[in-house]
C-alpha cells in the first residue's frame, strides 16, 4: 500500500503541476497576442456585463497572476492586474470567462448553484483531510488503515471530489460562452486571436480536470481498503 501512495502522491502532484505549466505558457504566449479590438480586460468585461443586463457586478484589480476570479457572494468580478489593464487575447479571454460565470449567475446555472451551495461542506472536508493525516501520525489516531480513518477521509475525499466533478461543467460552460461572445461582439477576431483565447481556456480547464482526477484517486486509495476488508469478513 506504501508503493501505491507514493505513486498516487507523485502521480498527481505531477498531474497538477503539469497542467500549472501549461496554463503558465499558454498565457504568455496569449499575452503577446494583441487583441485588434485595442479593449482592456477590464473594458470588454464592463461591455459584456452590461450587454448581459448585468449592472450589480463591481469589476476589481487584484495584484497576483492568474487570481481572476468571479464571487458571487459579493457580486465582484476579479481580475489580475496584467488582465485588467492588458489589451491580449489572452487578458480578454480571461476576462469574458468571469463574465461567463457572472452570467451563469444571473440565470441560475445549476452547476454553479450546486457548488455555491457546497462550498462550505468542501471547505471542512479539505481541513479534515489536511489535518486529519497529521494527528494520525503524531498521536496515533486509530492508525492509517483503521475502519473509522479510513471511513472519514473516504467521506473528506467523496465531497472533495463531487465539488470537483460539478466544478468541471461550470468551467467548460464558461469558456463555451466567452468563445462565443468575444467574436459576436467584435472584441477579437477570427483567426489567430480566437484560437489564441481557445488555447488559454482550454489549458486552463485542464487545471479543474487535474483537482478532479487527484481528488479521484485519493478517494479510490482509501476506499478499497475498506472495501477489501469487508469482501475479507
Amino acid at each position: 500500500m506504501n508503493a501505491l501512495w507514493l505513486l498516487t502522491f507523485f502521480g498527481t502532484m505531477a498531474l497538477s503541476l503539469w497542467a500549472a505549466a501549461r496554463v503558465k505558457i499558454a498565457y504568455t504566449r496569449g499575452s503577446q497576442v494583441p487583441a485588434s479590438s485595442g479593449l482592456s480586460g477590464a473594458e470588454a468585461a464592463s461591455r459584456i456585463l452590461d450587454a448581459a443586463g448585468i449592472r450589480d457586478v463591481e469589476i476589481v484589480e487584484q495584484d497576483g497572476l492568474l487570481g481572476d476570479h468571479y464571487d458571487p457572494m459579493h457580486r465582484r468580478l476579479v481580475l489580475s492586474s496584467e488582465n485588467f489593464h492588458g489589451h491580449s487575447a489572452a487578458a480578454l479571454g480571461v476576462a469574458a470567462h468571469e463574465c461567463g460565470h457572472a452570467i451563469q449567475h444571473k440565470i441560475a446555472y445549476a452547476p454553479l448553484q450546486w457548488r455555491m451551495a457546497s462550498v462550505g461542506a468542501t471547505t471542512f472536508a479539505s481541513q479534515i483531510v489536511t489535518w486529519l493525516p497529521l494527528l494520525g501520525f503524531f498521536s496515533g489516531f486509530g492508525g492509517f488503515h483503521s475502519q473509522t480513518y479510513l471511513m472519514i477521509m473516504v467521506a473528506g475525499w467523496g465531497v472533495i471530489m463531487l465539488f470537483n466533478l460539478i466544478t468541471l461543467p461550470v468551467e467548460f460552460d464558461a469558456s463555451r460562452r466567452a468563445l462565443q461572445i468575444l467574436p459576436k461582439m467584435k472584441f477579437i477576431s477570427p483567426g489567430t486571436e480566437l484560437t489564441t483565447v481557445e488555447k488559454v481556456l482550454k489549458a486552463a480547464a485542464w487545471t479543474y480536470v487535474a483537482a478532479f482526477i487527484t481528488s479521484l484517486l485519493y478517494l479510490l486509495w482509501h476506499l478499497l481498503p475498506l472495501l477489501s476488508g469487508r469482501r475479507n469478513d
